[in-house]
């Protein structure tokens, strides 16, 4: 059994997905760090600094007003409108960004692969010539 379970593991689209895998995570991490540390600031500086995340209608009377979202949390039940607001709002610059690295990844593959074909080798052009010499004669 310790046989076959190496076999499995070491099979080459097993050890693919596991680099995926990590690749992945950490290319989330950089999407991330873009959204939150880049974009995310322009955007509140373009916008006032405005903050949805602390938007919530409060569903119990125990909630004080006023409070942050985590605080009001704490003391009954809220709907967190905004901090959903805010979850989308990131969710759409993330695929955006995504799709912009994703369309530029494909361009540079068009580039490569627009390369033109090599011409024909000496030996064709040579027979090419005699065969439009044959037939002129």
């Amino acid at each position: 059994m310790l046989e076959e379970f190496k076999k499995f593991a070491m099979r080459g689209n097993v050890i693919d997905l596991a680099v995926g895998v990590i690749i992945g995570a950490a290319f989330g991490a950089i999407v991330t760090s873009l959204v939150g540390d880049i974009i995310m600031p322009v955007i509140g500086a373009v916008t006032g600094g405005l903050d949805f995340s602390n938007y919530y209608l409060p569903l119990s009377s125990k909630v004080q007003a006023g409070l942050s979202y985590t605080d009001a949390k704490k003391q009954g039940a809220v709907l967190g409108w905004g901090q959903f607001l805010t979850v989308a709002l990131n969710f759409i610059i993330i695929a955006f960004v995504l799709f912009l690295a994703i369309r530029g990844i494909n361009k540079l593959k068009k580039e490569e692969a627009a390369a033109p074909p090599p011409g024909p080798s000496p030996e064709v052009k040579l027979l090419t010539e005699i065969r439009d010499l044959l037939r002129k004669t």
